[in-house]
């Protein structure tokens, strides 16, 4: 790993995670409509689509520490061939068990897939140089994923639009495309990533499951001895909760604007395009925000003007102003997601790192699920504006969670060089060791997942 270079793991790493992303982009549009094609009618789609959900927060965190015990590289591969296997299963898939079982291996794909690229990148960057400032490539790495998922989501519109090849349904074609792709993808991971690991062997395997939970437990450590920790896990679940409004509600609320569900769907398609777009152009102003204001802070502000936005989806009154405020909140989200994976980074010491972003990430699943079942309930009982007005607040109020990353950064700045800094716990001594005599305070600065982007690319994203 130490024989890349810098410049050499950022492009690595931005190739494998646009390559990611866009099999993602191609199946967004076509989801829903084909499962519709072939019979399921849509409290059924939701049905099925528990079990995403389901088995992410099963395993969300086991396969974050099997990934820091037996290695990035065989995790990831066996992640991205289940992939492949479940969008093989799709595109025959033609009954309410087949796409239920879809969505379960969807599920492992992941929980598996959340976190190792993004660990790899941090760790082999460190490697290659240890005052590398890696914040810079997970910026680009929004801008690749936004950039590949908008491509994919336009590619998959105008294959749609050439109509039926044979037997295959318009609509399947972009699936059959994204089956091609995720291949691609595969090998192209087993030829880019290069990590130096454990011995391979099933004896190796056999004592990375027994590490792993060893993993997740001082994972969990971490966080009742660090409060920085502990405080930007919490903004996830804030973070999840708020999707709601802009993944879910905003359909309905456009609707409402416009008069017609039809039209509304209509102009959905090429303002999600637009709106991943933005979100691109968001986490390519990472570097001027880490200039100007410094990480928490700005992720600070991004929470409330993330808020702002959202307000404004729940009060414009037209088409235009509700699409635009949607936009300016894409914007928003795709700046705050490499801010605050940095941010999360900076606390975690390498044999830990996984197992940290996977346990950020699936903060996000109950905050959404909770997000879903009492937004919805408001947006019922009162009308879609105040549900997205309490979601807007929600979003908001989680802005003070940044503070103790901030003073954090202020007082690592004010140790010296040559002084210890007493408030940070001395570094374990290797992957087992337990941190049971690390006194109170953030672990030494040593790090996405779509999330997976573990990343916050939508619940769109997540599904695919």
């Amino acid at each position: 790993m130490s024989a890349l270079s810098v410049r050499q793991v950022r492009f690595r790493y931005l190739t494998l995670y646009g390559l990611r992303w866009l099999p993602t982009g191609l199946m967004i549009p076509v989801m829903i409509l084909v499962m519709q094609e072939r019979g399921l009618s849509l409290s059924q789609i939701g049905l099925v689509s528990t079990a995403q959900g389901l088995v992410v927060l099963a395993l969300e965190l086991p396969t974050g520490g099997l990934a820091d015990a037996l290695g990035r590289k065989p995790v990831l591969a066996t992640a991205w061939a289940l992939s492949l296997v479940s969008l093989g299963l799709f595109a025959v898939a033609d009954s309410f068990w087949l796409f239920f079982l879809v969505w379960a291996l969807q599920g492992v794909y992941r929980a598996l897939d959340s976190g190792p690229l993004e660990s790899w990148y941090v760790d082999a960057t460190l490697a290659a140089d240890p005052k590398a400032e890696y914040e810079r490539g997970l910026g680009f790495a929004g801008t690749v994923s936004g950039v590949a998922i908008a491509g994919g989501a336009l590619l998959s519109g105008g294959l749609i639009a050439l109509g039926p090849v044979g037997p295959v349904s318009a609509l399947t074609v972009p699936v059959l495309v994204a089956i091609a792709l995720q291949a691609v993808a595969l090998v192209a991971l087993l030829v880019l990533l290069v990590e130096t690991g454990p011995a391979k062997g099933s004896g190796a395997l056999r004592a990375s499951v027994a590490e792993a939970p060893r993993m997740v437990g001082q994972a969990f450590g971490l966080l009742r001895r660090s409060r920085v920790l502990l405080a930007l896990v919490a903004v996830e679940l804030f973070w999840g909760f708020g999707m709601v409004t802009f993944e879910s509600l905003l359909p309905v609320r456009l609707a409402e604007v416009v008069g017609n569900a039809d039209r509304a769907a209509a102009l959905l398609g090429p303002a999600s395009s637009a709106a991943w777009l933005v979100s691109a152009a968001g986490a390519a102003a990472t570097p001027l925000l880490l200039r100007w204001l410094g990480a928490a802070p700005s992720a600070a502000l991004l929470r409330i003007l993330q808020g702002v936005t959202v307000l404004g989806m729940g009060v414009f009154a037209g088409p235009v102003g509700v699409l635009i405020a949607y936009l300016a909140c894409y914007t928003v989200h795709g700046a705050s997601n490499p801010l605050h994976m940095g941010l999360l980074h900076r606390q975690v010491d390498g044999p830990y790192r996984t197992s940290v972003i996977s346990l950020n990430s699936m903060m996000g699943q109950p905050g959404f699920a909770l997000g879903a079942v009492l937004l919805t309930a408001i947006a019922d009982a009162s009308s879609v504006t105040m549900a997205m007005l309490v979601g807007a607040v929600v979003l908001a109020v989680a802005a003070p969670l940044y503070l103790p990353a901030w003073r954090a950064g202020r007082n690592a700045a004010l140790v010296p060089a040559d002084e210890p800094d007493d408030t940070l716990p001395a570094p374990p001594a290797g992957p087992g060791d337990a941190l049971a005599g690390a006194p109170a305070g953030p672990a030494p600065a040593v790090p996405p997942t779509p999330a997976e982007p573990a990343t916050r690319e939508g619940a769109a994203a997540r599904a695919s």
